[in-house]
């Protein structure tokens, strides 16, 4: 998983030509806490992606601007365009996160 350093270096990433799932976590956040050693599978079962780790406290005007109030959260973008959204304060399970990237295919 991909973690910028900068905000130029995420911008980077929002105007990519490949699906980019852009995860927003924080490191006191205990359902993101809870889905953190299930993400390098479910990197490597979906391919077709880049994944973005966004710290939703360093970017958090990143965070409004989506309007990402809930953590885990996830925003597929292809070509600056969002094509999906996974947003919710709620926990978020390996499944529930393949079965969603999986509509996106």
């Amino acid at each position: 998983m991909i973690i910028p350093e900068s905000i130029e270096e995420l911008a980077t990433y929002i105007h990519s030509e490949n699906k980019v799932v852009f995860f927003f976590t924080a490191d006191w956040c205990g359902d993101c806490l809870f889905i953190q050693p299930a993400l390098a599978d479910i990197e490597a079962e979906n391919p077709s992606f880049t994944f973005v780790q966004v710290d939703r406290d360093a970017y958090l005007e990143v965070a409004k601007s989506w309007d990402i109030y809930g953590i885990p959260s996830l925003v597929v973008l292809e070509k600056g365009q969002e094509i999906g959204r996974l947003v919710n304060r709620n926990r978020k399970t390996k499944m529930e996160i393949n079965d969603f990237l999986a509509t996106l295919l």
